[in-house]
């Protein structure tokens, strides 16, 4: 146990911070501090001494200076079992610090203000962040606070420990400053990256939400991030790591609609999908679309779910349901099932960013922010679309973008008629969708079929043509796009060439 005697006390944000230090005051610690938290201090009634007068250097360079001192830094660094160490600091009247308490100038916050660059310059804190990293270096002696969540919590330890502090928890809030150090840096590092591609990879994501498991019992599950910001939770179990992946899938799809439109997903892909005048039809559509897959599925809405729509699907058994908002009815129905998890979407950005783990690093790109429109489509063919197909096209290359490759979408009047996903050849996902479609007893003349990538033969317009499927939306870029186009002609279909690829692994 170590008994903390004297503290260094340097904060930006004081909210808090009275607690603390009337809680110091109580077991009669010395306290250092500097500018503004000093003035804060003896407000609160509580003595402390100015950093100016022990190091007798005044804070200078419009403040940038004020711990960076040997009296400070040795009173930190000191390893009190060292007697070299404590002979040096009696030799330069260096007083032990026990406790250092720091918040570092809001960097990040100053960032996603907008503020000039020189304003972000001067929010890079260089004396805190020293003091952080000296205070858990030399955590056997010292108790390093690094972030004003922590103020409960070592006033409660104060309290049970009668002032003093043990070795493992000197040691976790070390850990826990290293975090909040190497965060900072991280921040800072992607700040001067700007555009440019980074010289390494760093991603410092503070928030930790241990799952029940991984994607399967066997495995472990985390995530790292700020859920609250994208959604909140309304009713249900805890949701898992299989959720997540779900609900993001759900979320990047159906916000590139803005008529009212409801999607069903199963494992990362679209079973369901239907654009409406109304919400309730558009679940009935979209429910129609693969009633057998939808069973356990995860359900979006671009638009708030009334009672109406709730009632219908109340008879479904689904595992997450995500909205914007729900009626006071509509939510009151929906919770009639414990473990169903319904949640609020809450308005947030897709990261820029994407990462994927393998092998022994890290791959990352761009996220997937093409969405064609009726502009986009090139035609390809001697008979152009009608604008019928044109806004079925439209739809139909919306879904199949976020459809796992080889994908093939087909749809009819704003409604997702079936889809081949994940499959290994091109004719296979077409074959696949085609029987899925005649499963559910769907009439394929006059709909669409929108592809991920190229057809490298005409074989897949030749099967779409024979099932009544009067236009194609594709990338194009094939050595044998003419053959393809030629076919078309030939068969009297409509193709488009957008000229955008849309692989997802």
């Amino acid at each position: 146990m170590k008994q903390i005697k004297t503290a260094l006390i340097s904060v930006y944000h004081k909210d808090g911070l009275d607690e603390l230090v009337h809680q110091l005051n109580k077991f009669n610690v010395k306290i250092y501090s500097t500018g503004g938290t000093l003035k804060f201090i003896q407000d609160c009634g509580v003595e402390a001494e100015a950093v100016e007068d022990l190091t007798s250097y005044p804070s200078i360079l419009g403040g940038r200076v004020k711990t960076l001192h040997p009296k400070i830094f040795g009173g930190i660094l000191a390893r009190r079992g060292n007697e070299n160490d404590l002979f040096q600091l009696q030799e330069y009247q260096i007083p032990e610090i026990d406790l250092v308490v720091v918040d570092l100038y809001p960097f990040e916050d100053t960032v996603a203000s907008g503020a000039s660059e020189q304003e972000v310059i001067e929010k890079i804190d260089i004396g805190g962040i020293s003091l952080i990293r000296a205070a858990a270096k030399n955590f056997r002696d010292v108790l390093i606070v690094s972030s004003r969540a922590q103020y409960r919590e070592v006033i409660d330890i104060l309290d049970t420990n009668n002032g003093e502090t043990t070795l493992d928890e000197r040691k976790r809030f070390a850990r826990d400053a290293f975090n909040v150090s190497s965060h900072y840096d991280s921040a800072i590092f992607q700040y001067f990256c700007g555009e440019a591609t980074p010289p390494a990879f760093k991603l410092s994501v503070p928030k930790i939400n241990t799952l029940r498991y991984g994607e399967n019992p066997h495995q472990e599950g985390i995530f790292y991030g700020d859920l609250a910001s994208a959604f909140t939770q309304l009713h249900g179990k805890e949701v898992s790591y299989n959720n997540l992946l779900d609900i993001d899938a759900a979320l990047s799809l159906i916000t590139e609609f803005d008529e009212p439109t409801i999607a069903i997903l199963k494992h990362n892909n679209a079973c369901g999908l239907a654009t409406r005048i109304s919400l309730a039809q558009a679940w009935v559509d979209a429910l129609a679309g693969d009633p057998v897959s939808a069973f356990g599925g995860v359900i979006a809405s671009n638009r708030p779910i009334d009672e109406a729509t709730a009632e219908e699907m109340n008879k479904l058994f689904f595992e997450v349901v995500l909205a914007p908002d729900y009626s006071e009815e509509a939510l009151h129905m929906l919770k009639s099932k414990k473990n169903r998890i319904i949640l609020r979407v809450n308005g947030f950005d897709f990261p820029a960013k994407q990462f994927r783990s393998l092998i022994n690093g890290v791959l990352v790109q761009g996220r997937d922010s093409k969405t064609e429109q009726v502009a986009d489509m090139k035609p390809a063919t001697s008979k152009e679309p009608t604008q019928q197909e044109l806004s079925d096209m439209v739809f139909a290359n919306k879904i199949v973008k976020h459809s796992k490759s080889n994908a093939i979408v087909l749809a009819k009047d704003q409604q997702l008629i079936a889809s081949g996903v994940g499959q290994t050849s091109r004719v296979d996902a077409l074959k696949h969708a085609i029987a899925k479609a005649k499963s559910f007893n769907f009439d394929l003349n006059g709909a669409v079929m929108a592809s991920d990538a190229f057809f490298p033969f005409a074989d897949s317009v030749q099967i779409a043509s024979e099932e009544g499927i009067t236009a194609v939306v594709q990338p194009g870029g094939s050595v044998r796009d003419q053959e393809v186009i030629d076919f078309c002609n030939e068969a009297k279909m409509a193709m488009v060439f957008t000229g955008t690829r849309h692989f997802k692994h």
